[in-house]
């Protein structure tokens, strides 16, 4: 009893009501969504030439994406998680602001700074170079709303695994690279493996940047996102395929977390002697 007690917690069984609620106002909207499927068409919308541009585009930019923020967000996690308290803490919230701001903000953002009268736009064009409402404005969008994930997931494996066995392999005379390759990266796999898939979802599914910075041409910059909004405002595919792309969206997100619990590092269990 005692070890039911403890293992169970102290909530207020009254809490449970609410809690109820909570996971309702979760899942019930997902089962409306999951309802308005119509299964006997289900392979021809989401094989429609229209859907299927925007599914190859949405995993086409997602892959490369995702692939520039491990370039770029494994070496800044590195930094942040060997940097001192105070300068980590500082960079830890510069990375998680395009977390909190609304996705528009970004969008605008990048519009300002590679657009005609931005200072990247202006010294880019007179290469012929034009980045705004084209395909590589969408990888841009989506790996600037996908970088936080990644470095947070792989930043916060790489703290907790410590520099113990670092400085073990530095005094056997391994050099920094070996260090790096043979001891920090291993150690913090499960982060970086947490980091990608987290990274690939948020980049597949990412609307409000994109729209603003790449725009919703069909074939160019017209993401799945992108698709379904478009189809709900009465043009572009039909509701079907919309409805469709959102389930195919729906079934990805849980395939992410269910990909990420399974890298996650076990944890110890302790038990209360009865």
């Amino acid at each position: 009893m005692r070890l039911a007690r403890a293992t169970g917690g102290f909530v207020p069984p009254i809490l449970a009501l609410p809690a109820v609620l909570g996971l309702a106002l979760l899942i019930v909207p997902l089962g409306a969504l999951v309802a308005r499927v119509e299964w006997s068409t289900l392979w021809a919308d989401i094989t429609s030439p229209v859907a299927l541009d925007a599914l190859w585009l949405s995993l086409r930019t997602g892959i490369i994406a995702t692939g520039i923020c491990v370039i770029l967000g494994v070496p800044l996690a590195l930094v942040i998680a060997r940097s001192g308290p105070r300068i980590s803490a500082l960079l830890r919230v510069i990375v998680t602001v395009p977390l909190v701001l609304p996705p528009m903000v970004g969008g605008v953002a990048l519009l300002f700074l590679f657009g005609r009268t931005g200072p990247l736009g202006q010294a880019l064009e007179t290469w012929g170079i034009q980045i705004p409402f084209s395909t590589t404005a969408v990888v841009l969008a989506q790996t600037f709303v996908a970088l936080p994930f990644l470095v947070l997931a792989l930043e916060g494996s790489m703290r907790t695994a410590g520099v113990e066995f670092e400085r073990t392999a530095s005094t056997l005379g391994a050099g920094r690279w070996r260090i790096l390759w043979r001891v920090t990266l291993p150690l913090a796999a499960p982060g970086l493996v947490a980091g990608v898939i987290l990274a690939f979802a948020r980049a597949i599914g990412e609307f409000g940047a994109t729209a603003l910075f790449a725009g919703n041409a069909p074939g160019v910059t017209q993401t799945m996102p992108l698709a379904i909004y478009t189809a709900f405002n009465g043009s572009g595919v039909g509701q079907g395929t919309a409805v469709a792309l959102s389930l195919l969206l729906l079934v990805t997100a849980i395939l992410v977390l269910l990909l990420v619990r399974a890298w996650r590092p076990s944890r110890g269990t302790t038990g209360v002697a009865g």
